[in-house]
This record gives C-alpha cells, structure tokens and sequence, in this order.
C-alpha cells in the first residue's frame, strides 16, 4: 500500500510502499530509549519506493545485541523520529519507518511484537486501563 507521512512540524516529508502486514512493535530497550516511551512501532519501506522532502539529521547507532551499526534519524528541527536503515551504501537499503509519522496509520495495525524479553511488564495489561476521549483532568 502507498503511504505518506510528514514529521510534526511538516519539514520532513515522506511517501514510500509498505506491506501492512509487517508492522512491527519493538521492545528493545533501543527503541524505549529512542522513543522515550515503552516500544516503537514501524514498518519497513523498500528503498527504491521511497520519496522524501527535507533533509532529516543522521547518527549511527551500534545496536545492543547485534552490535550492528544502524542509521537512526530525525527532523533537525522538531526532533521528530523518521526511519532507520543500514549503514554504508551499496544495496538499495529498506527503511525502517516510524508508523507514528505516517498518514495512515489507523491502517497499520502491529501485526507481530518482538524483543518481548525487554518489555515493560505493564504493557500487557494496558487494555484494562480506564480510558477517556480526550486528555484526563
């Protein structure tokens, strides 16, 4: 399926093809650190589907467990995060996008979780949380 997406200010903007059934949701403490949060969700689009307008800021980060080094990016001006990919050049690499910042991301259900091992343990009973429509006072 076509997606689009664009970071929180609109400077970095992206369209790409991504098969819905690979959204993932990772739990490795990477991706906790990276998000600020407990997990981040993304969905690999190939490389030569990709368009992107701005130029997002890079560093390359040496995974924890692999010790594989992964570019990770980033809007340079509201620190929004984009995708990450391989390192180096060469094969036309697949990005790792950041299903937060696309457009049609009510479509992109996680189909898989992975690194269950660094989870946070409240994360299996989020769904007996109360919810509200809009921020709690």
């Amino acid at each position: 399926m076509k997606v689009t997406g664009a970071c929180h200010c609109g400077f970095i903007t992206l369209e790409g093809e991504a098969d819905p059934d690979k959204v993932a949701i990772c739990h490795c403490t990477d991706c906790q650190t990276g998000t600020g949060s407990a997990f981040r969700i993304s969905i690999p689009v190939p490389g030569n589907t990709m368009k992107m307008t701005g130029q997002p800021t890079t560093y390359v980060k040496t995974t924890a467990d692999s010790g594989k080094p992964r570019v990770q990016t980033f809007c340079p001006k509201c620190g929004t995060p984009i995708y990450s990919t391989t390192e180096g050049s060469g094969v036309q690499p697949s990005y790792t996008v950041r299903v937060g910042i696309l457009h049609q991301r009510d479509q992109l259900a996680p189909k898989r979780q992975q690194w269950m091992r660094s989870a946070r343990p409240w994360t299996a009973t989020m769904g007996a949380l109360p919810k509200h429509e809009k921020q709690a006072t």
